[in-house]
């Protein structure tokens, strides 16, 4: 078994273009969220997100390459440039790219594409789609391209798992890097969802906010569809050392369960499993986690569910976590999730800064931990875990240390 690092983190969220500035909006405490500008707002019932605005994907891709990418496919591309700038990796030396895997996770996939093609077929009547509709809107699409973006032949899939999509897809390529299956990987989520049919269904929900995300308050009113995509570089400890890379953390385990109950209602129980097994899956002590970014999505169910399994894996540890949700500035990414709050675990594991839960309003009875209220804490972060717990009752939690 191989100790595995970070090397490298890229990201593109409503917060910023690159991760650098994600992370400084998430340690200011500065949210994203605002009104919907890319859908007609007449159509919409409440019509907020955290849109990634500004983005120009002529900026990033030739003419002949531009028509293969839906936006899902963009974000993840540009992310995993960015995370292969910082780390220095060259997957050509030595061979490294024939055994570098790339797993990107999405809950949706190309939904740009699967949202115009279905206005094209019924609401023009045209039935003449863009030949390149499936390979556009297909779900491991952002995983292929990535891997052909930096020639690499190792495995190389998507994990399809809802708002644990990212998570997963993290935690499978640590293990594989961990137990010597690949040599390095390129692991991360993506997410562009925020198209009339998928907002739509949101509300049909009515788990949607109609002011802002306010997660673990009393004033919660539901959650705020986000989009955006993270990616990272794993490699061994080994070599990383001996390529004198520069380390962000050490991401040290991954534990993952079932509720195997409701589909939408959250366990408790399977919700603890998940971080209890990425406790012991990176040899760790509830005592050694200083920090967890929570899933907090703003729901009345999920936030207090969250609360609980905390406790039930922490002990009486709980309450001296430090416990965040960042989705308060950035919204909820769905399956990109998981790989755009890395960004504030790692950020919070290098610079001993803990960022906050914002628009925190008054404290609910059932939501009783340290939840870093609007302002950001500094503090020595030894080791944080993110959660991430998704509709099916899928669970996916990922350990991190600070660097060696």
């Amino acid at each position: 078994m191989h100790r595995v690092v970070i090397t490298g983190i890229g990201a593109v969220t409503p917060l910023g273009p690159n991760a650098a500035d994600s992370w400084r909006a998430m340690r200011e405490g500065r949210a994203a969220i605002g009104p919907i500008i890319s859908l007609p707002r007449e159509s919409l019932r409440f019509g907020i997100a955290a849109e990634v605005r500004d983005f120009d994907p002529a900026a990033h891709f030739d003419d002949k390459r531009l028509p293969l990418l839906d936006r899902v496919s963009q974000f993840a591309l540009v992310a995993a440039r960015e995370a292969v700038a910082q780390s220095g990796i060259d997957f050509a030396a030595d061979g490294l790219g024939e055994n570098t895997a790339v797993v990107i996770g999405s809950g949706i996939g190309g939904e740009q594409t699967h949202d115009a093609s279905f206005k094209r077929l019924y609401g023009e009547n045209n039935p003449r789609l863009h030949p390149l509709t499936i390979v556009r809107l297909m779900a491991n699409a952002p995983a292929s391209h990535v891997a052909i973006e930096f020639g690499l032949h190792g495995p190389a899939f998507a994990t399809v798992s809802a708002c644990s999509s990212a998570n997963h897809a993290l935690a499978q390529a640590f293990h594989m890097v961990r137990s010597g299956v690949a040599d390095a990987a390129l692991a991360g989520g993506t997410e562009a969802c925020i198209t009339l049919g998928t907002v739509k269904a949101w509300e049909a929900m009515r788990v949607m906010a109609d002011d802002t995300c306010r997660p673990f308050s009393r004033q919660r009113r539901g959650m705020v569809l986000g989009e955006g995509a993270g990616v990272i570089v794993l490699e061994t400890l080994e070599h990383a050392q001996r390529r004198g890379a520069t380390i962000l953390a050490e991401f040290v385990g991954a534990g993952m369960s079932a509720d195997a109950g409701d589909i939408v209602f959250p366990s408790e129980a399977g919700a603890a499993k998940a971080i209890e097994r990425a406790l012991k899956d990176g040899g760790l002590a509830p005592e050694d986690v200083d920090y967890v970014n929570a899933h907090g999505t703003a729901t009345p169910a999920n936030d207090p569910t969250e609360t609980k399994a905390i406790r039930r894996a922490f002990g009486a540890h709980a309450d001296r976590l430090a416990v965040s949700s960042t989705k308060s500035m950035h919204g909820h990414a769905l399956g990109a999730a998981g790989a755009v709050e890395l960004v504030a675990a790692i950020g919070a594991l290098r610079d001993g800064v803990v960022p906050p839960t914002a628009n925190f309003g008054d404290a609910d009875p059932e939501c009783d931990l340290d939840y870093v209220p609007n302002v950001a804490r500094e503090m020595p972060v030894r080791a944080a875990i993110s959660n991430s717990f998704a509709f099916g009752g899928l669970n996916a939690v990922v350990a991190l240390r600070r660097a060696p």
